[in-house]
């Protein structure tokens, strides 16, 4: 057992941060509007809150075909309170670093720098070795001081929509960071000009570690220009898969947005080898040295691996998050991308914090880093909730009928209900699981509808319905609708006396509407008369206990389902 070894500087208030972190995570920031689920941002300051957790050393790799439990301790136990995520978390940024990325230092003993309307110069000094670098800035207009999104390289950010939406644009080149095209044993750029060309740290933690400095001269300015409580980062393509681990690794930043990151960004390792045109692993650790030197053992057999995407995804969480994927080009793993998404929701909803997440996928331009226009109301929704404290988060999953993953067939674990001061926490299988339904003839949903999503976002029939036969019932919300569709959630619940062992829920669409995806169940039909069932690792419901299945449906209008009912066996 060690405690965790990064950031010592953090220390002096790591026990402020252990005391609150609970209570920034059920609690919405000042100002915010009540919508659903809370926006959250960490402790302010503070790039890792988890820096004073203790850490066991892990044990040797094991082989193992599905996903690792985001809920189950290094020890072998599974946490049962939403504060026990914090320590997690940090262990599971231990065997990220040790496997995929490379070590991200401790923050520097002297940055310092300057904050203008026009850019942010940064000056670093650690180890007797000094490195310097800069960003521009772009403002919306205004006076502010305005959050700020950081756009790595440039490449398929919406920067319009991001300063329509009220937030400063800041332009930073990670390649002044981390340069590719140079061979592992001799990297370079400012983060290896301190650490040193051999570092075994990646070019995707080097840019990330450029993305913590940029925040701390924001900490350091005079609050003038720029907000220090409200940074944003995006990326697309490579920098996608920086902007991932900018947003996986510093609490401080209360939006993630990786776009298309495709292999060594969001898509899940285990799964890529199975997905058709997908860039295998062996190709994207030798591109260039994004990932860290020590993943390279694991890119023939990734099912040795200690953690894989959807735990690094969840450890944004409850932050916001939005994951945009291209389903049209193959190398980019969207399928593999789906599940992560679907595994790190798991643990949002666990967090209370479903509604932080969202995963849109089903797009009709297969350009690569493309500005599309399903993206724009979600991007807005999520600027203003986590950066302008406004509004309601999106909260949606939009998966491509093409690209469409299924959790299911990669987990043996279930979701666990948390209590909120360390009481036992209960089980229950996931809000946003992932069996797909497959497509359906023709349809291709969220094509130009993501311009009027958000209409009725949250909407429910306020309480249970369709029962109880056998000891089921069931409760139906509207999680949001567009123009064309709607994304809807049903809750089965034992309302009985006795266990169940497998359920089955019955609704009627209306007509015109077909269901497009559909997770944690099993559906036969997918417009009219519609049943789904249980999978096979969520039909045994104990007294009381609960289960929630998801669904998209496109064509006609968002009428919700009617005619609901539920038999459990």
């Amino acid at each position: 057992m060690h405690v965790h070894r990064y950031r010592p500087w953090v220390w002096a208030v790591a026990v402020f941060a252990a005391v609150v972190s609970l209570a920034v995570t059920l609690i919405p920031r000042a100002g915010a509007v009540s919508g659903p689920g809370p926006a959250v941002r960490a402790v302010p300051g503070v790039e890792d809150d988890g820096a004073d957790c203790a850490v066991p050393a892990p044990g040797p790799s094991t082989a193992n075909s599905l996903l690792p439990d985001p809920f189950t301790r290094l020890d072998g136990t599974r946490i049962t309170d939403r504060s026990d995520w914090r320590c997690r978390r940090a262990e599971i940024r231990e065997l990220a670093e040790r496997s995929v990325y490379g070590q991200k230092p401790a923050r520097p003993a002297g940055v310092t720098g300057t904050v203008s309307r026009t850019g942010i110069t940064v000056n670093v000094s650690d180890q007797g070795r000094s490195a310097s670098f800069s960003a521009t800035v772009d403002l919306p207009s205004g006076t502010g001081p305005f959050p700020a999104v950081v756009v790595l390289g440039g490449l398929g950010a919406d920067t319009a929509t991001i300063k329509a939406s009220g937030a400063a644009v800041i332009n930073l080149d990670p390649y002044a960071l981390g340069r590719e095209g140079t061979a592992r044993n001799n990297k370079q750029g400012a983060f290896y000009s301190i650490y040193g060309s051999t570092s075994s740290t990646g070019l995707l933690m080097a840019w990330s570690w450029g993305v913590s400095r940029i925040i701390d001269v924001i900490e350091q300015s005079d609050g003038s220009v720029l907000r220090a409580d409200a940074t944003g980062v995006t990326g697309c393509s490579r920098f996608g898969k920086g902007a991932l681990a900018a947003g996986a690794f510093d609490q401080r930043i209360d939006l993630t947005m990786p776009i298309e990151s495709g292999t060594a960004g969001a898509p899940v390792f285990r799964g890529i080898p199975g997905e058709s045109g997908a860039q295998p692993l062996s190709s994207a650790y030798s591109e260039q040295p994004w990932l860290g030197d020590a993943f390279g053992p694991f890119t023939s057999n990734p099912n040795t691996l200690p953690v894989d995407t959807h735990q690094i995804l969840a450890m944004v969480a409850p932050r916001g998050l939005f994951v945009m994927e291209n389903p049209h080009i193959d190398w980019l793993g969207a399928r593999s991308g789906s599940v992560a998404a679907l595994g790190a929701a798991e643990v949002y909803r666990a967090l209370g914090a479903a509604s932080n997440i969202t995963y849109w996928s089903d797009v009709q331009d297969g350009t690569h880093c493309a500005v599309r226009p399903e993206w724009r109301t979600p991007l807005q929704q999520s600027i203003q909730r986590f950066l302008l404290e406004t509004g309601s988060a999106p909260g949606a999953f939009r998966i491509s009928p093409s690209k469409a993953g299924n959790l299911s067939g990669w987990r043996n674990w279930q979701t666990p209900t948390l209590t909120d001061n360390g009481g036992t926490g209960g089980t229950t299988s996931g809000t946003t699981g992932g069996t797909t339904s497959g497509t359906t003839s023709g349809t291709t949903t969220g094509t130009t509808s993501g311009t009027t999503s958000g209409t009725s976002t949250g909407t429910s029939t306020g309480g249970d319905t369709g029962g109880p036969v056998d000891g089921c019932v069931t409760g139906y919300r509207t999680v949001n609708s567009w123009s064309g569709g709607f994304q809807g959630e049903v809750t089965v619940r034992n309302a009985g006396t006795s266990p169940i062992n497998g359920w089955a829920v019955r609704m009627t669409l209306a007509p015109g509407q077909s269901i497009s995806n559909l997770w944690n169940g099993q559906n036969t039909g997918t417009s009219g008369s519609v049943t789904v069932s249980n999978t096979p690792w969520n039909g045994a419901l104990a007294v009381g206990g609960t289960v929630t299945f998801g669904f998209v449906v496109s064509g006609g209008s968002s009428t919700p389902p009617s005619d609901l009912s539920c038999t459990g066996a």
